[in-house]
C-alpha cells in the first residue's frame, strides 16, 4: 500500500489522490496539518531523500517566513521544517523503501509498478 503525505486542500495532493483512486491503487492519506510528522519520521524522510528535495522553497510558507535570503544551516532548516510542515514539497509518496516527492503522473506509473 502506498502512503501519501500532504495537505488536504493542496491541488497537487488532490490530483494525486484522484489519480491513485482512478487507477485503483491502494493508498492511505496522512494530512500533515492534522497529523504532523514526528521528529523521528521527518528525520527518516530527510535521511532518505534529503532536505533539498523535501523543502518547497517556492511555496507560500517559505516566503511568509522570509527564508529566501537567510543562510540557514541544515539543522536550522530541519527545525523550521519540523515546525512548519506545510513547507514540505507535496505530495510525498512512500511505497516500501521508495519515496517519490512531487506530482508527476509518469513517475507515479513507474512508482506503483
Amino acid at each position: 500500500m502506498i502512503q501519501v503525505y500532504g495537505i488536504k486542500n493542496c491541488n497537487k495532493v488532490r490530483d494525486t489522490l484522484k489519480w491513485l483512486k482512478d487507477n485503483k491503487i491502494e493508498h492511505e492519506f496522512f494530512n500533515l496539518k492534522k497529523e504532523p510528522l514526528t521528529r523521528e519520521e521527518l528525520e527518516e524522510f530527510v535521511h532518505r531523500i534529503g532536505l533539498d528535495v523535501l523543502v518547497n522553497k517556492r511555496g507560500t510558507k517559505w516566503r511568509d517566513l522570509g527564508l529566501k535570503d537567510k543562510d540557514l544551516s541544515d539543522d536550522e532548516l530541519f527545525e523550521k521544517l519540523l515546525e512548519h510542515q506545510t513547507m514540505i514539497k507535496r505530495p510525498v509518496l512512500i511505497k516500501d523503501e521508495a519515496i517519490l516527492v512531487g506530482y508527476d503522473e509518469d513517475a507515479f506509473e513507474a512508482f506503483v509498478e
